[in-house]
């Protein structure tokens, strides 16, 4: 027969697990875009992970700002000049070729005028996805990045967050 200390002490960290990453009124807390986008762009460089560790490296490797869509991550590096390019690799940070999707497209939104919607092109070495539209001036803009990834369509509303200089 166990102890009741011991029976405690369990029941006390089985609790504690329970409630890890839940919010206060018990849901799981999830991150916007938008604060994982000005974390990512503010934050400073951690260490590359080691070994290759799935979904352990989100720092950008182009200067722009790493997201994630199912086990695949993609850099979205907008450029206020207009010459915009999206790259893709697995959930260890591998480059992916930029074939893994199609469609790419870039929906610009500026406080005034009309949206701009920008189709992507496979770049020579078939690495990314390059899009040049008109420049961008107003940091209020904010940017709808849109593919077809595994047969889905797919798209994020994020802020225009320039790249890295």
């Amino acid at each position: 027969m166990q102890r009741p200390f011991e029976f405690c002490a369990l029941l006390v960290l089985a609790m504690i697990a329970a409630g890890c990453g839940r919010a206060h009124d018990g849901a799981v807390s999830a991150a916007t875009p938008e604060a994982t986008a000005s974390a990512t762009a503010t934050a400073p460089a951690a260490p590359a992970a080691a070994g290759g560790m799935e979904h352990g490296d989100h720092n950008p490797h182009h200067g722009g700002v790493v997201y994630m869509y199912d086990d695949m991550h993609y850099e979205v590096v907008l450029d206020p000049g207009g010459h915009h390019r999206v790259y893709f690799t697995d959930s260890a940070r591998e480059d992916l070729p930029a074939s893994v999707a199609s469609s790419v497209t870039l929906v610009l939104e500026r406080p005034k005028g009309e949206p701009e919607t920008v189709n992507g092109t496979i770049d020579g070495q078939g690495e990314s996805w390059t899009l040049d539209g008109q420049a961008v001036a107003d940091k209020d803009t904010s940017v709808r990045v849109a593919f077809v990834a595994r047969g889905s369509q797919y798209w994020i509303d994020v802020p225009f967050i320039a790249l890295a200089q």
